[in-house]
């Protein structure tokens, strides 16, 4: 493969991998903005590490261009080969960074972190190599001190090379075919294979910060719950890194600031009197209520009193689930919700605060009450949101598109095992997330799918033993190898979609057969994870044909009628397929992208918004007695 890959895979992260806050002994500088870019079109893709770009402003290594970060780079020029681009792009920037910051004291760290980077990235900093990491989506850092602490009078060049090939050992997976008849393609010509519906976008996705910690400091903090009634109990783990002499003290304070509980040491347990759960939205009038961990750390270094402290969120919630039920707080909980993607036009997957605020207003618009994340990890800052509004989670790695048997085996094995070690450090503490998918309509009907997925589950669940996992099926209930080993089964099917095309009138038999063989098969509660049809805006037919808005309306309605005769059973979810039209690789049943989302990619709404909007408010009266009646009796003119 002359795309080089072949660096090896990065190991796994050791440490925390806390969220950069500012607090009174950590700053932080944003990096968002505009970064040199330059894409290596070399016929091997290897020009930069042949001729070292990274020892040199980038600038100087040959053309540059303007790119925004966050952003993928593939729709913010006009240039085609771009928009479909593999292989290695390079990113630069340079930055002053404050006096303070730099005094060779060697009581300041000083960090440089990217909350995400697709897909394989090495970074460097004034020419000096200080991280590789693989896989997107998810955080990575590195402590970049004593290079920048040596040269204070030097602006701190930061460069990144970043790849997007997907191979079958990544996560996702995918393959490189080179196309060799010359009398049908170009010399060298290739195309990155994939087994997934949604664009590979690729680029500096999330925000990249550098911030700052004492050289003795917090690296991580590990919060579990308990409650009853009346008394709650806030179970926690510190780790310090950097001395073995220090003291630690802890303030738990609720939303008015007060005191509730008090602590110290690296590990113990909090009290707290008459808590405040942490309620999902439209289960309680006061959903989303988070109380804060003041974490204060002391240590002697370098014949100074180092001071650090970390202020984490914390939400009172706990998660159970019966043969029948999914329960928080002890209550039954109903899933009714959405699926999405990061995607939008010209940013591709990139962070933008004004689409993310107006996502969340649209979901409580509709009356949602949860969401998956589909098909890997999203921002901390999306998850951020649904921890303070309420919103439920499950938590999805990027396991989408597993389906060669060569992915099944023990290199993509170790890497899958990675990967959910950084996705529960990084979102072990959320109150939103209630599951995790380990992941998305694999080939799960294959042998080796047993032991792959009972390896993965069991060292998820040894990971964090407080949430269920599960994954998204759409195999037969006979054949799925690695069911016996999820929590609660999610299965996604399309009746009247891609089976019996056209045929809406399928639905109730094929639907009610489906529900009733897997809980036959395994007795455990269902989520229908996945269900909808594409829709055209603003073409209509009745009777309703594919592709019209009516259609998308007409297939919604038979879903639900199912639905509502298993929900009194074991049925505990439904999440519709999508939230919104997103981007897909070009092809002959993919009209500029997939268009079964019930908003349009620019988030208006289609017929379908209005049918789901108005079920879902009525299953949100009926599950709950706590709504205020402002909510109750306008929910459908909010």
């Amino acid at each position: 493969l002359l795309l080089l890959l072949a660096l090896g895979r990065a190991a796994a992260l050791s440490g925390g991998m806390l969220y950069p806050r500012e607090t009174p002994s950590r700053e932080r500088k944003e990096l968002g903005g505009i970064w040199s870019f330059r894409a290596d079109f070399s016929p091997g893709r290897d020009a930069g590490f042949v001729q070292r770009w990274y020892r040199q402003p980038l600038r100087q290594t040959g053309p540059v261009i303007d790119m925004p970060v966050p952003a993928s780079f593939n729709d913010i020029t006009q240039d085609p080969n771009l928009e479909n681009y593999i292989g290695w792009v390079w990113y630069e920037k340079e930055v002053l960074l404050p006096l303070r910051w730099l005094q060779d004291d060697h009581n300041t760290r000083v960090v440089l972190r990217f909350g995400s980077a697709h897909y394989y990235s090495i970074v460097w900093v004034n020419g000096v190599q200080v991280v590789e990491h693989e896989g997107g989506h998810l955080p990575f850092e590195a402590d970049i001190s004593s290079i920048v602490q040596g040269s204070p009078e030097i602006p701190c060049r930061i460069t990144v090379a970043l790849n997007n090939t997907l191979t079958p050992h990544t996560l996702p997976p995918g393959s490189i075919q080179y196309m060799n008849d010359k009398t049908k393609y170009p010399k060298n010509y290739f195309v990155q294979n994939i087994r997934f519906d949604f664009f590979n976008y690729a680029g500096i996705h999330r925000p990249v910060v550098l911030y700052t910690t004492p050289s003795v400091y917090i690296d991580d903090i590990t919060v579990t719950t308990t409650s009853s009634e009346s008394v709650a109990m806030v179970q926690y783990q510190v780790s310090v890194v950097g001395s073995t002499l220090y003291s630690l003290s802890l303030n738990l304070r609720d939303q008015e600031g007060k005191v509730v509980a008090t602590g110290d040491g690296p590990a113990g347990e909090l009290k707290v009197l008459n808590p405040n759960l942490w309620w999902p939205y439209l289960m309680h009038e006061n959903p989303g209520y988070r109380y804060s961990l003041e974490v204060k750390m002391q240590a002697q270094a370098n014949g100074a009193l180092l001071e650090d402290v970390y202020t984490l969120p914390v939400g009172i919630r706990t998660v159970h689930v019966t043969s029948t039920q999914f329960l928080i707080n002890g209550k039954p909980f109903y899933f009714h919700g959405v699926n999405k993607h990061e995607d939008a036009d010209i940013r591709g997957k990139g962070l933008d605060w004004p689409l993310l605020v107006k996502d969340f207003n649209l979901l409580r618009w509709l009356g949602a009450n949860s969401f998956r994340t589909s098909h890997y990890p999203y921002a901390e800052e999306i998850m951020d949101l649904c921890d303070a509004y309420g919103f439920v989670v499950i938590d999805e790695c990027p396991g989408v598109g597993i389906k060669m048997l060569e992915s099944f085996g023990n290199k993509s094995l170790q890497h899958h095992l990675v990967v959910m070690e950084e996705l529960i450090r990084r979102d072990k503490n959320r109150p939103s997330v209630v599951m995790w998918s380990v992941a998305n309509e694999p080939a799960s009907e294959l042998p080796p799918a047993a032991y792959y997925f009972k390896t993965v589950i069991a060292h998820t669940k040894a990971l964090d033993p407080s949430r269920p996992v599960t994954y998204v099926t759409e195999a037969n209930y006979a054949q799925d190898r690695g069911a016996p080993y999820v929590d609660v089964i999610c299965v996604n099917s399309y009746f009247s979609w891609y089976h019996d095309p056209g045929h809406l009138e399928v639905i109730p038999v094929q639907l009610t057969t489906q529900f009733d063989n897997w809980y036959k098969t395994y007795q455990k509660p269902i989520i229908q994870s996945e269900y909808g049809a594409d829709s055209i805006p603003g073409l209509h037919s009745d009777p309703p044909l594919m592709f019209s808005e009516e259609y998308q309306k007409a297939m919604l309605r038979e879903y639900h009628y199912v639905f509502d005769k298993k929900r009194k059973d074991y049925v505990i979810g439904e999440l519709i397929w999508n939230f919104a039209d997103f981007m897909t690789n070009q092809g002959t049943t993919r009209v500029l992208g997939n268009k079964k989302g019930i908003f349009t990619r620019q988030r208006q709404p289609k017929a379908a918004a209005f049918v789901l909007r108005e079920r879902y408010w009525k299953l949100a009266n009926e599950s709950s007695s706590c709504l205020p009646p402002i909510i109750k009796s306008h929910a459908l003119f909010l």
